[in-house]
Parts: structure tokens; sequence; C-alpha cells
């Protein structure tokens, strides 16, 4: 998402822009990568770091004409000793506002109420994404934190030796983590813009990161309902 940003303000190829790995030398006190917050601290710097360098390359880019490519321009910004580095520390409190992440969800399940397997034969999601940066990045991000909700409510499971305090649980034969078989069948993801809501992300955009998780638990509900309906079955 950030080489988006970067190559859209800039208004270059996505091919010229590139990640480097983290250095404390360059990028000192970074913060933590969590919340959801990532996308928006990190997209909204880069927006205001390009910004920047395009300040510096105005009257060179007026000069040379619109057409210029971005190597001749940075060769002739490199003769002309003009600075393309810059830095920005964001604030969240002064750079975004805070904003809510809404999502709904279907979900379909079938129990075997003599053994307690169970499949995911259905889930459909509507998240609330605002103006997605990059839809195929955002459906990973919630189908990722759906799968993890699912395994903490479902099959994982912390257990502690009540005499030695040691966890027994520490390793895949006992503790549980979703597989394969275990994510929905079927499932299917969908976006939505609330139009009333006025955008406050980078480009209205709205980060997908641990939301999706709260939405698994509707498969203990589904489950619940299941066993209520065997109840009323045998009832009868």
């Amino acid at each position: 998402k950030l080489c988006q940003v970067a190559a859209y303000v800039l208004g270059i190829p996505l091919v010229y822009i590139q990640v480097k790995p983290h250095n404390n030398l360059t990028s000192p006190n970074d913060p933590y990568t969590a919340s959801s917050c990532t996308t928006d601290s990190v997209c909204f710097a880069v927006r205001k770091c390009c910004e920047e360098i395009n300040c510096r390359l105005s009257p060179l880019r007026s000069s040379l004409g619109p057409d210029v490519s971005w190597p001749v321009l940075t060769q002739a910004a490199n003769e002309k000793k003009i600075d393309l580095n810059a830095t920005y520390m964001f604030v969240a409190q002064r750079d975004l506002k805070d904003y809510s992440l809404y999502g709904t969800i279907v979900t379909e399940v079938e129990l075997d109420c003599l053994t307690g397997e169970h499949r995911v034969t259905r889930v459909d999601i509507l998240q609330n994404t605002g103006n997605s940066l990059n839809p195929y990045i955002d459906i990973g991000q919630i189908e990722g934190a759906f799968v993890m909700g699912l395994g903490h409510f479902t099959s994982e499971e912390l257990i502690y030796n009540r005499a030695t305090g040691l966890l027994t649980t520490d390793r895949t034969w006992e503790y549980k983590v979703p597989g394969a078989k275990d994510i929905p069948e079927d499932w299917r993801i969908y976006f939505k813009k609330d139009p009333t809501i006025p955008p406050t992300g980078v480009y209205g955009s709205k980060s997908q990161g641990e939301p999706a998780i709260v939405l698994s638990y509707s498969v203990v509900i589904a489950l619940r309902r299941a066993i209520e309906a065997l109840r009323r079955d045998v009832a009868q």
C-alpha cells in the first residue's frame, strides 16, 4: 500500500518504488505495528515525504517538461544538488482523526452432535473498508483475522499442569491451530463504503487488521444454534 501511495503522489510507475529493510539509523523511534494502525501511519508519512520531494522537484519539472521520465528527473536533481531525502514523524492525534470500523457476517455450519466435529460451510462478510487502497491486501487481512478468531473460539486452548504450572498444550499435537480444512468452504467477502461517514484515513481508506476477529465469534453462535436445533428435533 505504501508503494502505491508513493507512486501515486510522485506520479511515477510502481516499478520505481522499493521498500528497504528497517534500519534504526534512518528511522529510529518507530512505533509498534498493532491495532490496525500501520497502514494509516506509514502511508500518511510516505505521502507527506513524497509531497515534500515534489515541492523540491517542482522547478526542475517545470524546466524539463511534464513528460520527463523519473530517471532523467532524478539524475538532473542530483546534478543540481537537490536533496531527495525526506522524513516525517506521524502523530495520530495531529494527522488523522479516529474512526470506527463496521462489519456484519452470516455464518453457516454443520455439526456432528455425536463427535463434536463441525464444518464451516459458508461465510458471507460485509466489511466497511472506506476507499480500499488495495482490495487484495484488505481481503487477505479480513480472512487472516477471521481464521485467527476461528481458532481462538473453537480449537485453541491453553492448558496448564495444576501441580507444576507448566503449559501442557505447547505444541501442535495438543494446541490445535486452524488448518486448511477448517476455513469456510464457501467464503464471500464484500466491501461497504458508507457515504454518510466522512472518510478520515489516507485517501479515505480504513485499515483492515484485527477488526474481523470479532466476526468469527459468529461460528460459536452458529454451533449453539445447531445444538438447539438438534434438541428441538429430539424433543419432537
